[in-house]
C-alpha cells in the first residue's frame, strides 16, 4: 500500500534528502507533498490527504513543535501520525514532542532504514 507523505523542512535539500531516503529505504510513497514550515504545513494538509507527516523542530515562522500542537487539536488532523526528524536529540525535547502528539522521533543524522522502520512502527500501530 503507497502513502502519501508530507515533509516539513525549511530546507529545500534537507526535504529533498528524506525524498530520496524514502525511496531508497524502500518506503511505498505514493504521494509526496513538501512544506517549508508549519504554516504551509497546515495549508498542505487542507488540501491533501496525507497519511503521514514528517517534520523538522526548528523552522521560521511556525516550528514543528507549534506544527504538532496545531495538528493535535484539530479534529480533522489529530488522527495523521507525525514523525519528528530534527538534530535536536536531548531528552526533554523529544519527550515535550511526543506529549504534544508526535507519534515518532528520528534523529539527524540517521540511516535510511532508520526512518523506514519509524514509518513503518508508526504506520502499523495507526492502522492496528
Amino acid at each position: 500500500m503507497a502513502f502519501s507523505v508530507l515533509i516539513v523542512d525549511d530546507s529545500p535539500a534537507m526535504r529533498a534528502f528524506i525524498r530520496r531516503v524514502l525511496v531508497m529505504s524502500g518506503f511505498d510513497v505514493g504521494h509526496c507533498v513538501e512544506a517549508s514550515d508549519g504554516e504551509e504545513a497546515l495549508i498542505a494538509l487542507s488540501r491533501n490527504w496525507i497519511d503521514v507527516v514528517l517534520t523538522d523542530i526548528n523552522m521560521p515562522r511556525m516550528d514543528g513543535e507549534e506544527l504538532v500542537r496545531r495538528m493535535h487539536h484539530d479534529d480533522l488532523m489529530k488522527h495523521i501520525p507525525v514523525v519528528v526528524v530534527s538534530t535536536d536529540s536531548t531528552e526533554s525535547r523529544m519527550s515535550t514532542l511526543l506529549k504534544l502528539g508526535a507519534k515518532g522521533y528520528v534523529t539527524k543524522p540517521f540511516h535510511p532504514e532508520q526512518l523506514k522502520m519509524e514509518l513503518e512502527r508508526v504506520l502499523e500501530v495507526q492502522h492496528a
